[in-house]
């Protein structure tokens, strides 16, 4: 079981997720990231039947330098009634310089009939005759045996023998496909006992999550006897997605024991998700298990009480394992403790100053009742206990007041300008802004005002701009509520504006925003 094989292939299947588009360069990046993981297969694509597959190929072997990884080339068997060393898709495959070529070859038996539109007979010898050509070339082969457990289930034996026939002809190992997603963990090991007994072959497994079982589906296949198993990165692919190759080594590593990856690389899985999904432009799911934002995030009062004593208390394992810490969450659902530990995040010891733990709380209990959601806003908490614990500072500028206006003649587009005056660096400042809507010319207005007190602000970008409509049965005259996310370039933080004007609640998060990017950066207050 060490010598588990930890196969990836969010380039190829992950990238038929739905709205994800990757480039040849996006591509030879995540490649570089997954290699840094420590997978042992980076699955690229199928060179030969796209152009942008066959370029990743070429580049590859001047612009990727694997150090921990293997690269593995995709493709199918060759045609029927062809042969092998005569088949374009087949060569392109070997061209490729690929030291590792995975097939997909037909395991259903209606799949054979209906798809491949060939006999039974000939499909076997579809699989034979490339697999011994390819490894002949000097190739290691794998094989995924496409729908292999509902083939199974159709023709125990035929499924079996396709297996075999792969082995016999020189495949290192048969991945059993769960292509539709659609089988339970029972099912899943029985099969595969049945097939590592009947034939002796390494079988690997790659699951589908269409039962949301891709990650229970995997597990259930290494304790059957699996030594190979398939994912992608945080579970891309296509209709509902592959099994999560993170979740999947996280628990094979942590929770069984298996040294799946070198040591220390385990703990980059976070900081690998994320970067992933900058490339990907697919947003990290926040409740992703191990590596998620909120993995291991707590909210309730009564859990900040038992993890103040001891964090296993509420927590399955060291978020450390992976890269990931443990955050805790102020709402109106925190106790004292939810405070106190919040505070020990950024350098505070209230342990021992029940009077500021008091006031803290029945402040964010009152927030909250008016429509503001710290957990949510973590950077907006920060400002507020600062503030308290310091009795006051981090106000780096005076606003003396704000406006705008939204203008549109005719059929033009509206445009909107703002007018910022604001008291900064003990000068006063009048500063203007326009922009494709208020709060893109206020952001735009309050960042000139200040930028010449504070040059930091270059760096600051507003990425993200949600807003809610609390109370909507009042219509018109509800509580809007405004979270702004501001990013450094490095990392990112959210803030918070509750007020009855949209306006009003969007400008508080732009200030709030602009005023946690100061003390990130270190500026001291004037």
């Amino acid at each position: 079981m060490s010598d588990l094989h930890v196969y990836d292939t969010t380039l190829r299947d992950g990238a038929q997720q739905e709205g994800l588009n990757l480039s040849v360069s996006d591509k030879l990046a995540i490649a570089m990231h997954l290699d840094e993981l420590g997978v042992g297969f980076i699955e690229g694509g199928w060179p030969g039947a796209n152009p942008k597959d066959t370029e990743f190929f070429a580049r590859a072997r001047t612009e990727l330098a694997l150090r921990n990884a293997t690269l593995a080339a995709f493709g199918a068997t060759r045609r029927a009634g062809g042969v092998a060393a005569d088949d374009p898709q087949v060569r392109a495959l070997v061209d490729s310089g690929a030291p590792v070529v995975t097939l997909v070859a037909k395991s259903h038996v209606r799949h054979v009939a209906s798809a491949l539109r060939t006999t039974l007979e000939e499909n076997l010898a579809m699989v034979r005759d490339t697999v011994s050509f390819l490894h002949a070339e000097g190739r290691r082969v794998f094989l995924d045996a496409e729908h292999f457990f509902d083939g199974y289930a159709a023709d125990r034996a035929y499924a079996l023998e396709v297996v075999r026939a792969a082995m016999e002809s020189g495949a290192e190992v048969v991945a059993l496909c769960d292509t539709n997603g659609g089988m339970l963990p029972d099912q899943i090991a029985d099969v595969v006992a049945d097939a590592v007994g009947a034939t002796s072959a390494r079988v690997g497994i790659h699951c589908h999550n269409d039962t949301g079982c891709a990650v229970a589906n995997s597990m259930a296949a290494v304790d059957a006897g699996a030594t190979h198993v398939q994912g992608t990165i945080n579970g891309y692919g296509e209709r509902t997605g592959n099994a999560d190759l993170l979740t999947v080594v996280s628990n094979l590593q942590i929770k069984r024991g298996l040294p799946l990856l070198e040591t220390g690389r385990l703990r980059e899985a976070t900081r690998i998700a994320h970067a992933i999904s900058e490339i990907t432009n697919v947003p990290p799911y926040s409740r992703q298990p191990y590596v998620g934002a909120s993995a291991f995030a707590h909210k309730a009062g009564l859990h900040a009480s038992a993890i103040k004593v001891d964090p296993d208390l509420y927590q399955h394992t060291d978020p450390q394992h992976v890269g990931n810490d443990m955050r805790m969450l102020v709402s109106d659902m925190a106790g004292r403790a939810s405070i106190e530990l919040k505070g020990r995040e950024l350098g505070y010891d209230l342990s021992d100053d029940n009077e500021l733990l008091t006031r803290v709380l029945a402040r964010v209990k009152d927030l909250e009742l008016r429509g503001y959601t710290f957990d949510a806003a973590d950077a907006s908490f920060e400002l507020l206990l600062r503030r308290e614990v310091e009795g006051g500072g981090y106000d780096f500028f005076e606003v003396e007041s704000w406006r705008v206006i939204t203008d549109a003649r005719g059929g033009e587009d509206a445009l909107s300008e703002a007018t910022v005056k604001v008291v900064a660096g003990g000068e006063r400042v009048v500063a203007t802004g326009e922009g494709n809507g208020p709060v893109n010319a206020l952001d735009h207005a309050l960042r000139r005002a200040l930028a010449p007190a504070y040059p930091e602000l270059d760096k600051l970008e507003l990425i993200d701009f949600r807003v809610r409509i609390l109370d909507a049965a009042h219509g018109t005259d509800a509580v809007t509520r405004v979270l702004i996310e501001t990013s450094d370039g490095s990392t990112s933080w959210e803030t918070i504006g509750v007020a009855g004007n949209i306006i009003e609640a969007s400008w508080h998060a732009l200030v709030d925003g602009v005023t946690y990017g100061l003390v990130r950066a270190g500026v001291p207050v004037r």
